[in-house]
């Protein structure tokens, strides 16, 4: 009796044990992934409800945004990724200095140069107003797949004269790298990869992208002092009798540095250009205009202008103080076109440059959490 008891116990044991087995397995839950908004920032931020941020989200939208091979391509002559273009020490810019891309234009791997250079990847949570110089990518787009950070990363995917890729021989390739189905997977749920989870996760990884300790921010903060020739170059910088750099740029109500929005500042009198405002808007004002970019690491990010016109900042101020040109386009904020620009002193032009240059953020151009990986999945 003993013998049978013991047999039927190793019975019941084995087939409790083969059910088990059997169980599908608790899927991994991402970790939401909460932004910590700095001190005087604004509390709404354009996250997508189909796409929040996730700490895995993150770290594998990480992996992408530095992966060579995000081009769907292995040849060492044919790598190319977000990165290449967006530096992380140039304020996710190319920068006039860029290695490969003289002047600071890029181009793709076909060879094509962009359109226009490249606009810093920065604090981009809490633009609300479209993506590019010309704000083509916005929320409330006819065009469903012409709205978000996700189409921009498609796009740029896409795009001839960027990475030139295949969205199946891209998502194929990475299916095929030992460690990052398991990564989409503790991601987004499925090792099954598909493109649009590839554009999801980049896009989280750029959200994430947040400056906000510049030697400025310490100063509003009270923990810092500005010299008398940075804080003579603020009240410029804040005031219509000075540099009038507030209205576009915004300032002590507005730690962004920008509006987001989008003016013609007077660089031109002719308008061609088939990729400005106009362009999106049809609004017969908006030739010749784009996006106001945020000066948070201006100073790192020459050439300056859509077109890459101006090598220094120095130039840059010495456009809007004497080189400003009238045209029946030009954006009514441009308070001093009537004498040709805001007539700065040297010294004034100084005082505003050091105001400017306090907007640097050392922390944000080094923090490793938006710096290259030491390694890669398969590595």
């Amino acid at each position: 009796m003993k013998v049978y008891r013991a047999i039927s116990i190793l019975v019941i044991a084995l087939l409790l044990t083969g059910c088990e087995d059997k169980t599908t397995p608790t899927p991994h839950i991402p970790t939401p992934y909460i932004i910590d908004i700095p001190f005087g920032f604004p509390t709404e931020l354009n996250i997508p409800i189909d796409n929040p941020l996730t700490v895995e989200g993150i770290e594998l939208g990480r992996y992408l945004f530095y992966d060579g091979r995000l081009s769907g391509r292995t040849h060492p002559d044919s790598l190319m990724s977000c990165a290449t273009c967006h530096r992380q020490e140039k304020s996710f810019e190319a920068g006039i200095d860029h290695p490969k891309f003289p002047g600071g234009f890029p181009f793709g791997i076909s060879g094509l140069h962009t359109h226009h250079v490249t606009l810093p990847m920065i604090n981009l949570v809490w633009n609300k107003t479209g993506y590019g110089w010309s704000g083509f990518l916005y929320k409330d787009n006819p065009n469903e797949n012409m709205r978000n950070l996700e189409d921009m990363v498609r796009l740029a995917v896409l795009a001839k004269d960027e990475l030139d890729g295949d969205t199946t021989q891209i998502k194929e390739l990475f299916q095929s790298i030992d460690g990052y189905p398991l990564l989409f997977e503790k991601a987004f749920g499925s090792k099954e990869i598909t493109f649009q989870i590839i554009e999801k996760a980049i896009a989280q990884f750029i959200r994430t992208l947040i400056s906000s300790n510049s030697k400025f921010d310490k100063y509003m903060r009270g923990e810092e002092q500005l010299t008398q020739s940075e804080l003579n170059g603020f009240v410029l910088f804040t005031t219509e009798e000075g540099a009038d750099c507030f209205h576009c740029h915004g300032g002590y109500g507005n730690p962004l540095f920008t509006t987001h929005l989008y003016y013609n500042n007077g660089k031109d009198t002719i308008f061609i250009d088939p990729m400005d405002r106009f362009s999106i808007s049809n609004d017969p004002m908006d030739h010749g205009a784009y996006k106001a970019t945020s000066l948070r690491n201006i100073e790192l990010q020459g050439p300056y202008m859509h077109d890459g016109r101006y090598s220094t900042l120095e130039e840059v101020i010495d456009f809007y103080s004497h080189d400003l040109k009238q045209s029946p386009y030009i954006n009514p904020l441009m308070h001093h076109i009537i004498n040709g620009g805001i007539q700065l002193t040297p010294n004034e032009k100084t005082d505003l440059l050091n105001f400017i240059r306090t907007l640097r953020d050392d922390e944000f151009l080094t923090n490793n959490e938006f710096s290259k990986p030491l390694k890669f999945p398969d590595e």
